[in-house]
């Protein structure tokens, strides 16, 4: 692989062949559908429209190439769990509504790989489950928490507790206490899943136009994209950009750009593998605030992700990383102590990601047809599974297609906007050292957050 798309990510300088960019967009052009945005929200909403709509001329406007945003940088797994958790759900939205959400995440999770199985799309899918658990006494009180919402919600039955020695038996981590496991949980390679999903949304009968960045928008009757190539006229426009949506004129106070971090091992030895098991490939993470998510690959390397870069002023977005970033260095550590067997092992790839959070965290899927603007965003780092739910709803909401989908929270919900900087970027800042903060305390003391922090109060958790 070659050019200027190389090392973007593992994913994408594993996807096994060239990222030749697709055509670019040659003039301005009228279409029913415009989709900006060749991510995993723009190709499922294209590939719904043209399930329900064959004859609709869609168009789909790409700034780089197909899977080069969030869609080819994540950690590659898929589940159950919205942005918004059940238990904040349950409390602002009732019981029913929670309950309905969980299952729409659970049949986009079907969906994702039935649409990967019928269109041949090796993805290096396996469900093998997410597993969450404590590593540490303060961060019981999160999976507790967790195990009673879905008692609370009568879903006893969709997650399984598991002892510190039933963890162990599955994946060999230091000092793991206890946890769950939740069965709704596939691992996939991320960007091998949007480049076929690109391919199959063109032989849908879609057309992708790539290396053409969006300038900016215009509702109305007759709304439209335009781009440093020309404009895109359609009856319907749909806003698929996630966290670089906050780089357009219209939306720049819609979501703040956070970046999560992410690095990968070199593939492990046998002996390796038989000292951490792991057969399963489930996808695993701790309950701590500063997030982080680790997945074995097909590959047989560990891959492991997490939070901690800083907002950026001005919702600054940056692709490139240094490897020796310390969000990069305490990947590497947090890897040995998990793994001790990991000490000798080398990284080869490092790389970051932007996503998108709404100022109230809760994901917007919504369409006023009367301007002809529809959009989803705001999926705070769990995005593989929510956009394929957006993409049903969205191709719902644009073909008039009656749905329980439509019924849902996110569905017509507008997030206000974030503060105009510089407040913005203090407020954030502020924020994210409260996390810190709040993390440093309980690990010091043993004791669970308190909730009292300001962090916590503004139900950033």
């Amino acid at each position: 692989m070659q050019g200027k798309y190389r090392n973007r990510s593992y994913w994408l300088d594993a996807i096994g062949h060239e990222l030749i960019p697709r055509p670019p967009l040659q003039g301005s052009i009228d279409v029913d559908v415009a989709i900006l945005g060749a991510g995993f929200t723009g190709l499922w909403t294209a590939w719904y429209l043209l399930e329900r709509d064959p004859s609709l001329r869609v168009a789909v406007v790409e700034q780089a190439i197909a899977g080069f945003g969030a869609s080819g940088r994540n950690g590659g797994a898929t589940s159950a769990s919205f942005p918004y958790s059940l238990g904040r759900l349950e409390k602002d939205f009732g019981r029913e509504a929670a309950r309905a959400t969980h299952f729409a995440m659970k049949d986009s999770l079907e969906e994702i790989l039935r649409v990967a199985d019928e269109q041949g799309i090796d993805a290096h899918q396996h469900r093998g489950g997410s597993m969450r658990f404590a590593r540490a006494p303060h961060q019981l009180k999160a999976v507790d928490s967790t195990l009673e919402t879905y008692r609370t919600l009568g879903l006893d039955d969709h997650v399984e507790a598991l002892s510190g020695d039933e963890i162990r038996r599955k994946v060999n981590v230091s000092d793991v206490i206890r946890g769950y496991n939740n069965p709704s949980g596939a691992v996939i390679q991320p960007a091998r899943l949007a480049r076929g999903l690109a391919d199959a949304v063109e032989r849908a009968g879609a057309t992708i136009y790539e290396e053409t960045r969006v300038l900016d928008w215009s509702p109305g009757q007759h709304p439209k994209l335009m781009t440093t190539r020309g404009d895109v006229r359609a009856r319907a426009i749909v806003l698929a950009g996630e966290a670089y949506l906050s780089q357009l004129p219209k939306t720049r106070r819609a979501v703040a750009p956070f970046h999560s971090l992410m690095t990968v091992t070199e593939p492990l030895s046998d002996a390796q593998w038989a000292e951490i098991g792991w057969e399963n490939r489930e996808t695993i993470g701790t309950t701590q605030y500063n997030v982080n998510y680790h997945q074995r690959t097909a590959d047989g390397r560990i891959a492991f992700g997490g939070l901690g870069a800083p907002y950026f002023f001005g919702s600054n977005i940056r692709d490139i990383w240094n490897p020796d970033h310390p969000v990069f260095v305490k990947l590497r550590q947090l890897a040995v102590e998990w793994f001790p067997v990991l000490r000798d092992v080398t990284f080869t790839h490092a790389w970051g990601g932007p996503f998108g959070m709404p100022r109230d965290r809760m994901p917007s899927m919504t369409f006023d047809e009367a301007n002809g603007i529809a959009w989803s965003r705001g999926y705070t780092g769990q995005g593989v599974t929510t956009a394929n739910l957006a993409g049903r709803v969205l191709a719902n909401l644009i073909t008039r297609t009656d749905s329980d989908l439509l019924n849902l929270p996110p569905v017509n919900h507008r997030s206000p906007d974030w503060e105009p900087e510089p407040l913005r970027w203090t407020g954030i800042r502020f924020i994210q050292s409260g996390y810190d903060e709040v993390e440093r305390r309980a690990e010091e003391t043993g004791m669970p957050p308190s909730g009292r922090s300001i962090a916590e109060r503004i139900g950033w958790r």
